[in-house]
């Protein structure tokens, strides 16, 4: 076998002939349609097909390091089996308005010579550490007068109608 001339093939495939050729070599259907992935994975068994594939002193090593791990190669399909010290599960807001950032964000705005730094809080923005309401309220309190927030920020999209 000539394994440089099969990945040559191998790469000139559609992901639907790779799939079936996977399902040749490894005697089992494929969940992936990555075309990489399935290249190297065709391309490493049909060189370990034609060439032998590890040896008896590697596999009691994978053994040996297998055994002392808590290795999961799938997630759970099953939801709700997520590790109550690792994963946060809470409700995810998105803004309404279009105009504003994703929470978490930082606007920033550089106003009579200083940088001025607000974060989009899911309720709110956080400036110079107090959370406001509004942007306006935050625009009023940086200049001392009434402004409109989003135009004090530059949020409003130009051309665009109310």
């Amino acid at each position: 076998m000539n394994i440089g001339k099969d990945i040559t093939i191998l790469k000139a495939m559609t992901v639907p002939e790779l799939r079936a050729k996977y399902a040749e070599v490894f005697g089992e259907e494929t969940r992936s349609w990555h075309k990489e992935f399935l290249i190297k994975r065709i391309a490493w068994r049909l060189q370990s097909l034609a060439e032998g594939g590890l040896s008896e002193r590697a596999k009691t090593r994978a053994a040996e390091i297998g055994n002392d791990a808590d290795i999961r190669m799938r997630v759970p399909k099953t939801p709700g089996n997520a590790a109550p010290d690792r994963t946060f599960i809470g409700e995810f807001h998105i803004s309404p308005d279009k105009r504003l950032p994703m929470p978490g964000a930082v606007i920033t705005r550089d106003y009579k010579g200083r940088s001025i730094l607000v974060t989009v809080l899911p309720k709110g923005f956080e400036y110079d550490g107090t959370v406001y309401r509004s942007l306006s309220a935050v625009a009023k309190v940086i200049t001392g007068t009434h402004w409109n927030g989003f135009h004090f920020f530059n949020l409003i999209k130009r051309g665009a109608h109310a």
